[in-house]
């Protein structure tokens, strides 16, 4: 396989894992660090009302199309009421009911809310229907045709003729028809609005209101405003106009609660009922709203990943994913520094061990056992034994050595001492004797010195193995094992020199000393000749 073939696959194999972790980043919004925190609101209805029959409905328009915004969690309560919850084109809305009823009555609803990008835009997919006219009976419908007239004159399209109706309905000074037509409509902003929707039906414009709460990112708690909105359409689209401030467009921190034409609360009955709203802020951990997102949105997501094991199983793969990063730094010490270490794997599942038993302790438990060991397996090497039973010998004692370990610490009080046992025994045996071999073969000096670099290797794998934040983002984001798996292929291919051969060569990288020109033709006849007797 050509060197160009193994380029082309690692980098394709860095693009992909790329885009996936960029997704799951700017789509999902799972968070890079571990302890991040997203806002999240929790808005409250809270329908108040005294009736005057026994059975009564209550009928409240619920948030259904929240672009910008996801809603996490639902909750209803209206005690003694039965819950209806329908869906139309228009949203969703909830009826609670009750057939004998006395003293004041009170029902909530309570949404948690969080942003989201990935919310559709469905609320300007309403087909544009004219409502009908209002049925009006003078002077009103002179009025009426004189101010719809006087709006004609200031606009040039459906949009602008809306948003000028809106300005003359709310100017604080009205003019004589608005004044007039205020003693049919109301002066709330809401009836105002449904007003302007039916004032636009008598020239054929499609209008509707919808109505929103708008969230701050400022902390703030206490009572919420619900404000209607105006959706005027074109002919071509829908837009959408603040009758407070004649500005297009929908406010990004506008949460939409209804985008039905009906009424936000409808009571059957005619009892006195008010609508109040809260809204309060706080933080939430980022992962586990992004879980919640995901869960509301489509839960396959979660289904097929690492979230859905039981928390057991994901504790268990939060260690296991981090032993390729181990590799992957040994990986760099032995191919590019050089550091010579016993075993390929073994510094890796020393370092493992040193996630229960800390570094100092675990480093001290280490240098305990294979120093005992080898003291055993020298004196065993008197015995003249075979491989398999001086295997089995030493695995015993060190077994022994670490129960006696453990009882010693604890008797002396010392907590540290019990997590020996959860060193890998067979590479603890297998350890002390490659060790005893290159004592014996190759002397103290290297058998020492390859026991230093595994401790090293162990040491340093296991510093960024217990890093918090990389154990987060490799559980988060397993993409990134992928990448490491790149980089080790391209390293497959590397065979220069190692950065201790760089050290111990480096006499060969001077100058080269100066060469003696070879002797002239006379200088050697006289040699010659003086070398004559």
């Amino acid at each position: 396989m050509s060197k160009r073939h193994l380029y082309l696959l690692a980098f394709s194999i860095i693009a992909i894992a790329c885009a996936a972790m960029y997704y799951k980043w700017s789509v999902l919004k799972f968070p890079l660090q571990p302890d991040a925190q997203v806002q999240v609101w929790t808005v409250q209805a809270h329908v108040e009302y005294q009736p005057r029959a026994a059975a009564n409905a209550v009928t409240l328009q619920i948030p259904s199309y929240t672009p910008g915004f996801a809603v996490l969690d639902e909750r209803f309560i209206a005690r003694g009421y039965s819950k209806l919850e329908s869906s139309n084109p228009e949203g969703r809305e909830v009826q609670w009911a009750n057939r004998r009823v006395v003293g004041e009555q009170d029902l909530y609803y309570r949404a948690t809310i969080v942003r989201s990008q990935e919310q559709e835009q469905a609320l300007l997919d309403f087909d544009p229907v004219i409502p009908s006219p209002p049925e009006l009976e003078e002077p009103y419908v002179t009025a009426a045709d004189s101010l719809l007239l006087q709006v004609r004159e200031g606009s040039i399209n459906n949009v602008t003729y809306a948003r000028e109706l809106l300005r003359r309905l709310g100017e604080a000074t009205p003019s004589e028809e608005v004044a007039l037509l205020s003693e049919r409509y109301g002066a709330d902003e809401s009836d105002r609005a449904y007003f302007a929707v039916q004032l636009l039906a008598r020239r054929s414009i499609p209008a509707r209101v919808i109505h929103g709460i708008q969230l701050t990112d400022e902390p703030r708690e206490g009572e919420g405003r619900l404000q209607p909105w105006l959706m005027v359409h074109d002919g071509l689209a829908w837009t959408i106009i603040d009758p407070r401030t004649f500005a297009e467009g929908l406010p990004s921190d506008l949460f939409l609660w209804s985008s039905s034409d009906r009424r936000v609360l409808q009571m059957e009955s005619e009892a006195a009922a008010s609508l109040m709203f809260s809204v309060s802020r706080n933080s939430a951990d980022a992962m586990a709203i992004a879980e919640r997102r995901l869960e509301v949105q489509d839960a396959n997501l979660v289904r097929y990943s690492l979230l859905s094991l039981p928390l057991q199983a994901q504790d268990t793969y939060r260690v296991l994913l981090m032993v390729p990063i181990g590799a992957f730094i040994m990986l760099l010490l032995r191919n590019l520094v050089g550091v010579k270490t016993y075993g390929t794997f073994m510094p890796v599942l020393i370092a493992l061990a040193f996630r229960e038993t800390a570094l100092v302790a675990g480093i001290t438990l280490f240098v305990l056992v294979v120093g005992f060991g080898l003291l055993v397996r020298f004196y065993l090497e008197r015995l003249r034994l075979l491989l398999v039973p001086r295997l089995t010998a030493i695995l015993i004692l060190v077994v022994l050595l670490m129960a006696a370990v453990s009882v010693l610490s604890n008797r002396l009080g010392l907590e540290v001492g019990l997590s020996v046992a959860l060193f890998p025994m067979v590479i603890m045996a297998m350890t002390i004797e490659r060790m005893s071999v290159a004592w014996d073969e190759r002397g103290a000096g290297t058998a020492i010195r390859e026991g230093v670099g595994t401790l090293i290797v162990a040491a340093l794998a296991y510093l960024v193995m217990s890093w918090r934040p990389l154990e987060h983002l490799v559980f988060v984001y397993p993409e990134t094992l992928l990448v490491l798996f790149a980089f080790a292929l391209l390293l497959g291919r590397y065979s220069g020199y190692r950065l201790n051969e760089l050290f111990r060569f480096r006499a060969l990288a001077r100058d080269p000393d100066p060469i003696t020109p070879p002797p002239s033709p006379a200088d050697a006849t006289d040699t010659a000749s003086s070398g004559k007797v």
